[in-house]
């Protein structure tokens, strides 16, 4: 509720000033003081006429130590709140605290959780008598325009083969690594010699390309693009193509397309990815010497390229026909290899233990290729075969790509219903509510308002995922809970959680500083690369032997921010699509 005295003060604040806020506040949060970490909250902020999400954490009882690994403070029992401004001297709102929540099983903590309407537009603070201060975060509009453009602007500080000269990349200004001219066949590929693959993003905090991990971030990014409009247009972003005519996502975008189309074989089949046999050390990429092969053939990586190529070729249409025809001939090519070979699937070669990124059932990537190639082309046979593959999974934290591809295609059929035949698109539509009503649902009863209680490997994007089938949801039926929860997805990578970080790299206040991320632990900068969303808590914690986990963590606590986590630290391109997808939807969406 908003405070009567600050009602007051408004009143009669040409005359007098509220001296009684005094009697309340300490004299304010100087420069030197650091916010109270048991206060959490998006760092950021939110949008006005939004919801205000807070918790405070009672320590005492549920930990031995904090997640910094200090000891941990004696818990008191706070009796109210108050949202301050001015460096904390002038109370904007108040309202009482509620009842303490046990989810000590699940998050490692106790704690109190608020919601109130935000404030006007401004910058402000949390006061907890007893607590402390919060972070500051802001309310105001475009409140995610920069996270946007700093989440989209990592692709770049991705960028293989190529100079990143400080024009573009500011202080991660590095040499070209990994050329890629003269690229060695392995056995696993079918095909001898050499060959020629430049370009390209790198796939994570290592130094691969994986044809299946390219390209369903690129349908994420893409379908945002579809739902949202241009976000990011020309000059937006600071990339070398920024002044050639066409927008700067698109521009981004087209750099790993075009590694993509050299990774077909002739024959119309994808190869799996281009690694060394082993990760690479931790090293720049120019200083890296080993040689690197093309290493198998799948029909994963074929039907995932097969769809985000139909995509791709749908958004060139108007921006590069040719370009668009070049993509949609390799998208039929690629399906049509992957029907005559449908259960070629991938695990890595004895000799090679880079990434694998392999799946034995393909039936969400076959409903993925055929929705986006039926869309493109409005063929009947897309049709039949993605009806034969209809995807029976609903959204399930821990899928991943191997199931969320399923989910993909109901968006893709759902955006087009002039095209879709009446029945298919209703099933598509009654499926994406029904899932997102269940996520909503279990999202209000979560100690952080997120829409996941189980937590596996990169499970910061399960978060962002589910968020995204909510989004669509919203485009179908638009409702308060399903905007509301999408905010609280954000809230909740942004600072709202068990951790008390962002999981955003350089956006917030308290953000991972060692990412297992090679060229952000190699350079000499001491802030990691910006704009990256860390991994995030994984209870399975499979880099135990280099990284050290908080004491008896819980599943949500199940986070280290030190460079040998890969298992909760790494930063992903099919992690970082999501949260470019729900930041810039949430821009769109607050700008109509």
């Amino acid at each position: 509720m908003i405070s009567r005295l600050f009602v007051l003060c408004l009143l009669l604040a040409s005359l007098f000033q509220c001296a009684s806020t005094e009697d309340i506040l300490p004299p304010g949060m100087g420069e030197e003081e650091m916010a109270s970490d048991r206060i959490r909250l998006n760092q950021m902020g939110i949008y006005p006429n939004s919801t205000l999400r807070f918790s405070i954490i009672a320590w005492e009882g549920t930990t031995d130590t904090l997640p910094d690994g200090q000891p941990a403070p004696v818990a008191e029992e706070p009796a109210a709140w108050y949202v301050t401004a001015e460096e904390g001297k002038v109370i904007i709102a108040d309202g009482q605290v509620g009842e303490l929540m046990d989810w000590s099983e699940l998050g490692g903590v106790k704690a109190w959780y608020v919601e109130t309407p935000a404030p006007a537009e401004g910058s402000y603070r949390i006061y907890v008598p007893g607590v402390g201060y919060s972070h500051e975060f802001d309310v105001r509009e475009g409140v995610y325009r920069k996270a946007l453009l700093g989440s989209m602007h990592s692709n770049y500080l991705q960028r293989m083969s190529i100079d990143l000269p400080e024009e573009f990349a500011g202080p991660y200004a590095r040499k070209a690594g990994h050329p890629d001219t003269r690229v060695k066949f392995h056995p696993s590929s079918g095909r001898t010699g050499y060959t020629s693959s430049p370009g390209g993003w790198y796939d994570a905090g290592d130094y691969g390309k994986y044809v299946l991990n390219a390209s369903f971030p690129l349908a994420q990014y893409l379908t945002l693009r579809e739902d949202a409009g241009l976000q990011i247009r020309e000059g937006d972003l600071q990339v070398p193509e920024r002044t050639n005519g066409v927008e700067d996502y698109l521009d981004e975008l087209r750099y790993e397309l075009d590694w993509l189309l050299t990774m077909q074989d002739r024959d119309g089949g994808m190869f799996h990815k281009l690694t060394t046999l082993n990760f690479d050390k931790m090293i720049m990429p120019e200083e890296t010497t080993e040689q690197r092969y093309i290493i198998g053939k799948s029909t994963e990586a074929t039907l995932n390229f097969a769809a985000a190529a139909a995509q791709a070729s749908r958004v060139w249409t108007d921006v590069d026909d040719k370009y668009a025809a070049t993509l949609l001939k390799a998208s039929i090519r690629a399906y049509t290899w992957a029907v005559e070979n449908p259960e070629m699937g991938f695990t890595n070669p004895e000799d090679v233990t880079t990434g694998q990124y392999g799946d034995t059932d393909w039936s969400s990537e076959r409903a993925f290729a055929a929705a986006e190639l039926y869309i493109t082309t409005g063929e009947e046979k897309y049709l039949d075969a993605f009806m034969a593959d209809y995807p029976g999974d609903p959204f399930r934290a821990g899928g991943g790509w191997k199931t969320f591809m399923g989910q993909m295609a109901l968006f893709t059929l759902t955006r087009f219903p002039d095209g879709v035949p009446a029945e298919v698109y209703d099933r598509a539509k009654a499926d994406i509510l029904t899932t997102a009503d269940s996520l909503v649902a279990e999202a209000e009863r979560l100690p952080f308002h997120q829409p996941i209680s189980v937590f596996n490997w990169g499970s910061n994007s399960d978060v962002l995922n589910a968020a995204m089938l909510v989004a669509t949801a919203n485009r179908l039926d638009p409702k308060p809970e399903y905007r509301d929860m999408i905010q609280a997805s954000v809230d909740y990578v942004l600072g709202h959680n068990a951790v008390g970080y962002s999981y955003v790299t350089g956006f917030g206040d308290r953000t991972p500083m060692f990412i297992h991320h090679r060229p952000s632990i190699a350079d000499d900068v001491a802030e990691p690369f910006p704009g990256f969303l860390s991994g995030g808590p994984n209870p399975k914690q499979q880099d135990a032997a280099w990284a050290t986990y908080p004491a008896r963590a819980a599943p949500m606590q199940s986070w280290t921010d030190q460079e040998g986590s890969y298992a909760s630290n790494e930063i992903c391109l099919n992690w970082n699509a999501p949260l470019t997808y729900v930041l810039g939807y949430l821009e769109a969406l607050n700008n109509r």
